[in-house]
C-alpha cells in the first residue's frame, strides 16, 4: 500500500522558525500559496492531525474528500519553548542542555521526545492495520520524523520536511520501504 506523510503548509510561526506545537496557528498567506500550486498525491484515505495548520493544508490538497482527524498526530508540547526561536532562546542554560541532549530531554513544562514520537507512532499502526488502499496523513513534521524512524530506520532528524513537502512510501504492515521525497 502507499502512503503519504504531507507536513503542513507555512504558518507565520514556522516563518520566523520557531517551536509551533500546541499553539493552534492557521497558514499564513505564502503557506496557503504554496499549496495551491501543488499537486496532490492522490489518495483513497485521508488524515489529519487535528490543529488547524494541518485540516486546513488537507482541505486545499483533498477540497472532495473529508480528512480522518486523529489526535494522536498532534505536534509534540514544547512547554516553555512554544512559540519562540534559537534567537529567543540563545544563551537559555535548559535550551542549551536540551541542544546539548542531541533533543532528547522532555520540554520544560512540555513533552518528553520519546511519549511524543510514541504516540505519533501508535497511531500511525493503528490507523493503518486496516488499510489496502492508499493513504495521505497531513501532519507536523516532528510526527513524520517520528513514523520515518521508527518504522523506516535512522536518525529522527534526516526524515525533515519542508512545509508542504511529501514523502511517497510503500507500506507492508510493518515498515516504510523505498521512502522517497516528492
Amino acid at each position: 500500500m502507499t502512503v503519504y506523510l504531507i507536513r503542513h503548509a507555512a504558518t507565520a510561526g514556522n516563518l520566523r522558525k520557531a517551536y509551533i506545537g500546541r499553539t493552534d496557528e492557521p497558514l499564513c498567506t505564502e503557506g496557503r500559496a504554496a499549496l495551491e500550486q501543488m499537486q496532490p498525491p492522490p489518495c483513497v484515505h485521508l488524515f489529519a492531525s487535528p490543529m488547524r495548520r494541518c485540516f486546513e493544508t488537507a482541505k486545499i490538497l483533498y477540497p472532495a474528500q473529508t480528512p480522518v482527524v486523529c489526535e494522536a498526530f498532534r505536534e509534540c508540547d514544547f512547554g516553555d519553548f512554544e512559540g519562540k526561536n534559537y534567537h529567543d532562546l540563545n544563551g537559555d542554560a535548559v535550551y542549551q542542555a536540551w541542544i546539548d541532549s542531541g533533543g532528547t530531554l522532555p520540554f520544560p513544562h512540555g513533552e518528553s521526545p520519546a511519549a511524543f514520537k510514541a504516540r505519533c507512532v501508535s497511531a500511525f499502526l493503528e490507523l493503518t492495520a486496516d488499510l489496502t488502499e492508499s493513504a495521505a496523513f497531513v501532519v507536523h513534521g516532528g510526527t513524520v520524523m517520528a513514523v520515518c524512524e521508527a518504522l523506516h530506520g535512522g536518525d529522527y532528524y534526516s526524515y525533515h520536511l519542508p512545509n508542504g513537502g511529501i514523502y511517497r512510501a510503500d507500506w507492508d504492515g510493518e515498515h516504510l520501504t523505498h521512502l522517497e521525497k516528492l
